[in-house]
């Protein structure tokens, strides 16, 4: 069940490993949670899900969260300024995204001013990461609204994995950064703590003018695992707080998580997940708001298995946000009211029977109740067969949909208000997908999808004003695809490619102000090469060669960037590495060309130690 198991790692707990001791046949059984809320092989995984290993994050050099989502081929990530990025699977990327559900370690992270994840906000001690498992395509039945388009689900390493210490240090043109981590054991648990520190540079504008986006970012946290007889237990929490340069004056971001979780091996009854957190986070935005929101989320699922080749999920959940928030400029903007609570809840069950030999079906469907339209339902079908060994023909249907937000509500400024009719947008999504390993050196996933979006925002003039409705309808098609090869014992070599088109309108008879541009902004298509190379000496070499097709409005060119990192493990507890990134020139990435930030070749040196 999701953040209970313990996947396979490409590299043991203390040390790092060669890309040669992970082989395909081994990836496609690394286990992953994110499609069934269970634990599955990925070759078996009826979903397009892309696992980012902590191993692949370690060698590509990422020093942010957004730079290891880039490693997925199946997102979108634009980096906007220094701290933002709009990240987004399958269309209607924005920085403000609102069709992606994040988890880290089982902890919603979206905020319920414009259901999206504020990027700048979110950090974790890369070193601990086990893995990303990211879904895309919608996810409704097992996570609710807001799982549109896709499922980003961010897994740390238990504290058994991380015992001893550590500390690493780096900076080049873009940041620099210090953190500690130390791990124990005591009685039965295992504890770790972890502090880190990040100092962010000015991006820069296209005539070399800084943007005014400097950044410092300040994080601590710890977590503990253990058994209580048949009881897994695990308890975390994070204090962060950053200051973020901007014009007139710096933005402040706070906040503090704590979660606890157990699970329960109830032998021929099942296994029961129980897991609850409070999340508080703060932000300070000079000139516009001044928001506290409060989360306290409670949720139990329970796996049973009446039979061999029938699994039978079931859960129910419950949350409680308090919004507190100031209207700093209400002659400018505001949100009205200004403090809102609400509760939320959801029961849901999926059932998985095995129909026949290599040939299995899900079931599933989530009643989720809303403050803003009542009762939502978000059923789903998947379909897998595994027509021949080692591969895996899937279909699958699903209904998901995008509950309001504050600003679609409650919104209000001189130009534009939030509609109080405003809907929730809805989507329809089908797939078709197949996955195979022809040899054991080679493996490879291809998936075709088409999504049928009604209830899109809108920006309309009405007797009320220029209001916020839902007047658009889209249809998206595409295919996702990448693949795997060990050239040999010590090369691996991965190539992804994904393409897609948007066809969106208003409804009949209506007329919206603004066109089809305001939904998101999104390349034709995006490609990446990627090679891994151990080299004597225990060092080693990487490189990453991405191609981003052009974004239409606004126009933000396409470009090509090569990524390097050179890795020289010293001994047992020490690593050095080099990363040079955004090779082949100086680019945008998102944004109009009067303000856009642009990115250049830029070098990050790393030194880690282990003890």
């Amino acid at each position: 069940m999701h953040g209970a198991a313990i996947a396979q790692r490409a590299a043991p707990a203390g040390g790092a490993a060669s890309i040669a001791d992970l082989s395909l046949e081994q990836l496609g059984s690394i286990e992953v949670t994110s499609v069934g809320k269970r634990v599955q092989r990925l070759a078996d995984v009826a979903g397009s899900v892309y696992v980012v290993s902590h191993e692949d994050i370690r060698r590509s050099g990422a020093t942010t969260l957004p730079e290891a989502l880039r490693l997925a081929p199946n997102l979108q990530v634009a980096r906007a300024d220094a701290n933002q990025y709009a990240i987004a699977a399958r269309g209607f990327n924005s920085v403000l995204a609102n069709k992606m559900l994040v988890l880290i370690d089982g902890r919603t992270v979206y905020s319920p001013l414009f259901s999206g994840v504020f990027w700048e906000a979110q950090d974790v001690l890369l070193e601990d990461v086990e893995r990303i498992e990211v879904l895309s395509g919608a996810g409704g039945t097992l996570y609710g609204s807001n799982a549109v388009n896709g499922v980003i689900n961010i897994i740390t390493r238990s504290a058994a994995e991380t015992q001893g210490a550590l500390v690493e240090a780096g900076g080049g043109g873009e940041r620099r950064l210090a953190a500690a981590r130390y791990g124990f054991a005591a009685g039965d648990m295992h504890w770790r703590a972890y502090a880190k520190r990040t100092l962010t540079h000015s991006s820069e504008l296209g005539s070399g003018a800084p943007v005014r986006d400097a950044a410092q970012h300040s994080q601590a946290g710890f977590r503990g695992d253990g058994f209580l007889d048949d009881t897994q237990l695990t308890v975390q929490g994070d204090v962060y707080r950053s200051a973020i340069d901007q014009v007139p004056a710096a933005r402040e971001i706070s906040g503090w998580n704590l979660l606890g979780r157990a699970t329960r091996d109830l032998g021929s009854a099942g296994r029961v997940q129980l897991q609850a957190y409070f999340d508080h986070t703060g932000r300070d935005q000079p000139g516009a708001v001044h928001d506290a929101l409060d989360t306290f989320d409670i949720d139990l699922q329970h796996l049973w298995q009446p039979r061999p080749g029938h699994q039978f999920l079931w859960g129910a959940g419950w949350r409680a946000e308090d919004d507190r928030l100031t209207n700093l400029a209400p002659a400018v903007l505001s949100l009205l009211p200004p403090d809102r609570r609400e509760q939320l809840w959801n029961v849901f069950a999926q059932d998985e029977v095995e129909l026949r030999d290599r040939l299995r079906v899900t079931m599933g469907i989530k009643a989720e109740h809303n403050a803003y339209t009542g009762l939502e339902w978000l059923p789903n079908l998947r379909l897998a067969w595994e027509f021949a060994p080692r591969h895996l023909l899937w279909a699958a249907a699903s209904r998901a949909v995008r509950a309001p937000a504050r600003v679609d509500r409650d919104f209000y400024s001189p130009l534009i208000n939030g509609g109080p009719f405003f809907r929730s947008e809805i989507a329809h999504v089908y797939e078709l997908g197949l996955r195979g390993q022809p040899k054991p050196q080679l493996s490879w996933n291809a998936t075709l999808f088409h999504h049928r979006f009604d209830r899109l925002r809108s920006i309309d003039l009405t007797p009320a004003g220029v209001t916020l409705n839902n007047n658009f309808e889209a249809q998206l098609t595409g295919v996702e695809t990448w693949a795997q090869w060990r050239a040999s014992e010590r090369w691996r070599l991965q190539a992804a490619y994904a393409w897609q088109h948007l066809n969106a309108q208003p409804v009949p008879g209506a007329a919206p102000l603004l066109g089809v541009s305001s939904l998101g902004n999104d390349p034709r298509y995006r490609a990446s090469l990627s090679s891994s190379w151990d080299l004597p000496h225990r060092m080693e070499l990487d490189a990453t060669l991405r191609r981003v097709g052009a974004l239409p409005a606004p126009a933000v060119p396409a470009y090509t960037a090569l990524d390097l990192r050179w890795g020289w493990h010293v001994s047992a507890g020490l690593e050095l590495s080099v990363a040079l990134r955004n090779l082949g020139g100086r680019h945008p990435e998102w944004g109009a060309p009067a303000s856009r930030a642009e990115f250049g070749p830029n070098v990050f040196a790393k030194a880690e130690w282990r003890l």
